[in-house]
């Protein structure tokens, strides 16, 4: 028996499988040199023999068998794809129609997936998203939501469990989810060890600012708007200013706003908030009500709360992370 098979398409992100390889090894052995139950896994793709990963690397697969007795958590890192149109490429490929099958019979059998990136749209063409609460990479969640309606895709956690469903951000989000499934399938002892011997726990508590990060780098209707929002603070700058300095009505900004991060313009400016709220915490030199009179909140509960929201940690945690 397995707690998880990995599910590797041809195409997928290299880092991706191979990160998610080196946790589970790294898991193994923490949990042999505690006595804890040891982490068993097994490597399957859509087709038997060598399958090729991004950038060429080949790795051994065994092909999916389902049976009743598979108990595992089907876990698919991102599938590769560069832009929109090249998703619809690679569903049409013959290794997908077969699996797509296969990934519908093991959850209508009552059995969990994992997806991450790009590979969620997997989960979408198996016609499992609706009514579920999922992520992906920011850039592709606009076309997912678009897509698949009947869902809600919030981009700004880098893990979502929705079980069966658990669905992670972007390609390098991989490393989460498995830590996610180490806590929940085996024990949060052994996923905490190996987030600090490999470095990766404060991920999580920095993920669900990445999102304006990136876009700034990479739009500029919102890097301006990024900026604008930040020089105001105390002060929120609102909406309808926001609108007015760009030359758009409320509607036509949110619009371009949703488009290019998911979230309304009011959304993005709660974001902005946090960004700067985190920042100060982590500097150590204010407390919690400074704070929050600094990034624009008169009570620092609200403050609280919204962290507590969006985010799922405290201030306190974030000051001692």
């Amino acid at each position: 028996m397995h707690d998880f098979t990995i599910v590797v398409v041809p195409g997928a992100f290299a880092s991706s499988v191979t990160s998610t390889l080196d946790i589970l090894a790294t898991a193994a052995t923490i949990a042999e040199q505690r006595g804890l139950a040891t982490p068993r896994w097994r490597i399957c793709g859509p087709q038997p023999g060598h399958v090729t990963l991004g950038h060429g690397l080949a790795l051994q697969v065994e092909p999916i068998e389902q049976s009743a007795e598979d108990n595992s958590c089907w876990v698919i890192p991102g599938i590769g794809i560069s832009n929109v149109e090249h998703l619809e490429e690679r569903l049409a490929e013959p290794w997908s129609a077969p699996f797509l099958t296969a990934l519908a019979n093991h959850v209508r059998n009552g059995k969990e997936v994992a997806a991450s990136c790009s590979a969620v749209f997997l989960l979408h063409a198996a016609g499992l998203l609706d009514g579920r609460r999922v992520t992906t990479s920011w850039w592709l969640a606009p076309h997912l939501q678009a897509l698949a309606p009947g869902c809600r895709v919030d981009p700004d956690f880098m893990v979502l469990a929705d079980p069966p469903l658990t669905t992670a951000g972007a390609a390098f989000a991989q490393t989460d989810l498995i830590l996610h499934l180490l806590r929940r399938r085996l024990t949060p002892d052994i996923a905490d060890r190996v987030g600090k011997a490999l470095l990766l726990d404060r991920r999580q508590l920095q993920s669900p600012f990445i999102i304006p990060a990136v876009l700034v780098q990479g739009n500029a209707l919102v890097s301006r708007l990024t900026a604008q929002i930040e020089d105001s603070l105390p002060e929120l700058t609102g909406v309808r200013a926001l609108a007015e300095s760009v030359g758009m009505s409320e509607r036509t900004l949110s619009r371009h706003v949703h488009k290019a991060t998911g979230h309304s313009t009011r959304q993005l400016i709660q974001r902005v908030q946090l960004n700067k709220a985190r920042a100060l915490l982590e500097s150590g030199q204010y407390s919690v009500e400074e704070i929050a009179t600094r990034v624009g909140y008169r009570d620092p509960t609200a403050l609280r709360r919204l962290m507590r929201r969006l985010l799922d940690v405290t201030p306190r945690q974030l000051r001692l992370g």
